[in-house]
C-alpha cells in the first residue's frame, strides 16, 4: 500500500527536495507552506497552508489535510529557521521566537497528529534537527539551543511512542546548501563594543560555512532511506565530519574545543 507522506516546511530547501523526491519514488505527498497560493503549480505534490506559530492555523490544518486524506504514515517535520548572533547581544524576545517556530511549533504538529497515529496503532515521525542540536558552536546559540531541545524532547517521545508502533527518528545535517543560511535573522540588540573584534570573526566563520556549505543530496537521501528502512535509529548526522566531530566532543573535548577557538581566531 502507498504510504502518505507529510513534509512540513515543503517550499523550499530540505522539504522541497524531499517531498519532491519522495512523489516521484511513489509515495502519496503532501507538505505545506505558509503561502501554498504562491507555489500552485509549482510543485509535484499537494500543498496545503500551515503556520506552525498560529495554533488557529495548525487547528484548521489538521481538518483540511483529513479532509484531503484519510490515513497519515509518516510527518517529517522540517520547518523552521535560523536565528544568528552574539548570545548576550540577540534580545530575548527573539530568542523565544526562534524557540515559538523550531521547538513548539514541531511538538505542536507532532502532538495535533499523535491521536491519528495511535489510533492505527503505527505511524512515523522523523525531525529535521541540526548538528548543532549536538553540539554548540558561537554565534548560533539560540538556534543551537532550540535544536537541542528538539533532540531532547524526541528522544523521550521515542519511549512512549514506542508501545503504538510509531517509530520516531531525528536527523542532524551540518552545513548544506539550502534557503536556511539566505533567510537567517542575524540579530543584534544593543551592540556591545567588547564583543566587536569577535563579533566580525565569528560572523566570517559562520558565513564561511554557509558559502562551503555540501549540495543538500544527502540529507534527502537519508530521510529516505529512514522512511523505507524497517527498524531506523534514533539519530542521523548527516554530511563530511560528521563523525569526527561528535567523536572529538566525546572523547577528546579540548581537542574539540580547540578546534572551534581557533577557527575564530583565523578569522581575524
Amino acid at each position: 500500500m502507498k504510504k502518505t507522506v507529510l513534509v512540513t516546511g515543503a517550499s523550499s530547501g530540505f522539504g522541497l527536495l524531499l517531498a519532491t523526491k519522495l512523489q516521484k519514488d511513489g509515495y502519496d505527498v503532501i507538505g505545506t507552506s505558509r503561502q501554498p497560493e504562491k507555489y500552485a503549480g509549482k510543485v509535484p505534490f499537494k500543498l496545503l497552508r500551515l503556520d506552525l506559530d498560529d495554533d488557529s492555523s495548525i487547528k484548521a490544518f489538521i481538518q483540511e489535510l483529513f479532509g484531503y486524506t484519510k490515513r497519515l504514515d509518516v510527518l517529517v517535520n522540517n520547518a523552521g529557521y535560523m536565528v544568528t548572533g552574539i548570545a548576550e547581544e540577540t534580545p530575548l524576545d527573539v530568542g523565544r521566537q526562534q524557540f515559538e517556530t523550531n521547538f513548539w511549533g514541531t511538538v505542536k504538529i507532532t502532538n495535533a497528529l499523535l491521536p491519528h497515529f495511535r489510533k492505527q496503532k503505527s505511524g512515523q515521525i522523523v525531525t529535521v534537527s541540526s548538528i548543532v542540536g549536538l553540539i554548540g558552536p558561537p554565534n548560533l546559540s539560540f538556534y543551537s539551543a532550540s535544536k537541542h531541545a528538539v533532540e531532547g524532547y524526541f528522544k523521550a517521545l521515542r519511549f512512549e511512542l514506542n508501545q503504538f508502533n510509531i517509530k520516531v527518528s531525528v536527523v542532524e545535517p551540518v552545513w548544506f546548501k539550502t534557503s536556511l543560511g539566505e533567510n537567517a535573522v542575524t540579530s543584534v540588540g544593543n551592540s556591545i563594543a567588547d564583543y566587536d573584534a569577535y563579533r566580525r570573526q565569528v560572523r566570517a566563520v559562520t558565513q564561511k560555512g554557509i558559502d562551503e556549505a555540501e549540495e543538500p543530496g544527502a540529507v534527502v537521501t537519508t530521510i529516505a532511506k529512514i522512511i523505507s528502512g524497517k527498524s531506523p535509529r534514533f539519530s542521523n548526522p548527516v554530511g563530511k565530519m560528521t563523525g569526527m566531530i561528535l567523536f572529538l566532543q566525546a572523547y577528546a573535548p579540548k581537542i574539540f574545543e580547540g578546534s572551534i577557538l581557533k577557527s575564530v581566531k583565523a578569522a581575524r
